[in-house]
């Protein structure tokens, strides 16, 4: 399985249509899609009257989004820290589980208010605690927390993003319309999880090279104990999905 169609399968298992319902009006409207993967977002976008610009790094990722032929969407190579112009300000940015990938997200925000319209509108969403899922062993558990701290440090990636949106929108001078948290299949459930989730983790799990490269000859047990815990009759989730979306006002 490509990493696009796991992203294709993960779509159904967001709650995206109760944030869609909180943006302000986007038909007729220019919206960045940042972070686009697949194009899932945009397509949506799209739908409701947008005309969207999907921007990605991964090369394969983006193949997949320009072959679904989605009306009024196009799709660019880029980075979300270094935005090249548009010829024009945009109304609105999404960027939806790409914040956490930007540990000092402050200085990108700021930057993003030089292609936004006076007024336009940011909708952020991110993860907390992606690896809060219990129950695990306390090595299990020491292992994930010592590398979540780790990859902070090294500003490489943070797994509490999503407890921080708010702060990094409000510190860069935009004010909070929503801030929610939605409901998750994946990420955010009590009970145990489907078959179809336990292989998603599985896969994700897998991916996680950085993970293996800190647990080392630990990394097996580490991912058995953590996918047991997401099979297990009393699991239960810490992990949520957080979304904040603001506008900027100039003063």
């Amino acid at each position: 399985m490509t990493l696009s169609d796991e992203y294709q399968r993960q779509f159904a298992w967001r709650d995206w249509s109760k944030v869609f319902d909180l943006l302000p009006p986007v038909a007729g409207k220019t919206v960045l899609d940042l972070g686009c993967a697949i194009g899932d977002q945009a397509a949506e976008l799209a739908a409701r009257g947008a005309r969207v610009i999907g921007i990605e790094l991964n090369e394969a990722l983006l193949t997949t989004a320009r072959a679904r032929g989605i009306r009024n969407a196009e799709f660019r190579v880029g980075d979300l820290r270094a935005l090249q112009a548009f010829g024009e300000p945009v109304d609105g940015i999404w960027c939806s589980f790409a914040p956490a990938y930007v540990p000092n997200l402050g200085p990108t925000l700021l930057s993003w208010k030089e292609h936004l319209e006076p007024g336009g509108w940011v909708a952020l969403t991110e993860i907390d605690e992606l690896f809060g899922h219990e129950p695990v062993e306390p090595q299990t558990r020491a292992l994930l927390d010592e590398h979540v701290r780790n990859c902070l440090a090294a500003d490489r990636y943070d797994f509490r993003m999503g407890r921080e949106l708010a702060r990094h929108l409000l510190q860069a001078g935009y004010e909070l319309s929503n801030t929610l948290v939605l409901e998750d299949q994946e990420f955010s459930f009590d009970g145990p999880a489907s078959a179809e989730v336990i292989e998603g983790w599985t896969a994700r799990l897998d991916r996680m090279a950085a993970l293996q490269a800190f647990c080392g000859s630990n990394f097996d047990r580490v991912r058995a104990d953590f996918l047991a815990a997401l099979a297990h009759p009393e699991h239960r989730a810490l992990t949520k999905v957080c979304c904040c979306i603001a506008r900027w006002q100039p003063r």
